[in-house]
């Protein structure tokens, strides 16, 4: 038997993202995706918010001088096989960020272009919008935006399944490498359609409706992806793979807050070795 000691360094995923004071979306949601998945998790914490399941009430963004010296210390000392990123609230962290990634180069990249908390809060400057779109969105091997994020990045309504087909030809246009477009905002009763998508091709992921109010879905799907890559799973089998795993976590879901919002069971959901 090898020593512990001597063992090679596992992969590691690191998320770059927001931290969520009520512990069920952003970077807490994200290390314990990683965990579940049995990925080694690394932080950078990109903003600090104070919120629960009702709401968002405060943000503070660290300086980003602290910021890249948080990404440096993950890359000095680790493998990061996989970058995830979450809230970036401003145009300066979003040219940090991106300036750390062109400069380390991680294997891959996701992109979860957060905007809007689902409690409708504004999480991202409508400066930092262009910097997103021109500095991060080429730099990542995935992004996984909703509906509503989709349509504030390209500036057009998505109201059906072919629009999101137009829609993804607008992302590439963009210069996205491949997309993950959540489909749960279209309205109706049938099955939540995913489209994931490379140049050439467009796989549908269906799931049955939830009727239910959740907090975290969007930074658990993406950081699902990158654990699963970190596992060495294609783009497209990591997608599928980290939708089956949200629908797990959310039918297992339960409710920490006052209110009616459900929070996902990451591990009840891991997927069993």
């Amino acid at each position: 038997m090898t020593a512990p000691h001597s063992s090679p360094r596992p992969p590691s995923a690191l998320t770059i993202a927001g931290s969520d004071s009520g512990g069920g979306a952003g970077i807490q949601a994200d290390l314990k995706t990683f965990a579940a998945h049995r990925v080694h998790g690394l932080s950078a914490i990109a903003a600090l918010t104070a919120q629960h399941t009702r709401g968002v009430s405060a943000v503070h963004v660290p300086d980003t001088g602290f910021l890249r010296a948080q990404i440096d210390a993950c890359f000095d000392d680790f493998d990061v096989r996989a970058v995830k990123l979450g809230m970036l609230a401003t145009a300066e962290v979003i040219v940090a960020v991106a300036d750390a990634l062109e400069h380390y180069r991680p294997q891959y990249t996701v992109l979860d272009p957060v905007m809007v908390a689902t409690s409708g809060a504004r999480l991202l400057e409508p400066s930092a919008l262009h910097a997103l779109r021109t500095r991060l969105l080429p730099l990542a091997s995935v992004i996984t935006p909703n509906l509503p994020e989709a349509e504030l990045l390209l500036g057009a309504s998505i109201a059906d399944r072919d629009a999101m087909h137009r829609a993804i030809d607008g992302l590439f246009a963009l210069g996205a490498h491949a997309v993950l477009l959540k489909g749960g905002h279209l309205p109706g009763d049938g099955d939540v359609v995913d489209l994931f998508a490379q140049p050439g091709s467009v796989r549908e992921i269906a799931h049955p409706r939830l009727q239910v109010d959740a907090h975290g879905t969007g930074c658990t799907l993406a950081s699902a992806v990158a654990a699963n890559l970190c596992l060495g799973r294609s783009l497209q089998e990591a997608s599928v793979a980290a939708a089956d795993y949200v629908h797990d976590a959310l039918l297992l879901g339960y409710r920490p807050g006052r209110s009616e919002v459900l929070v996902l069971d990451h591990f009840g959901a891991a997927p069993r070795a």
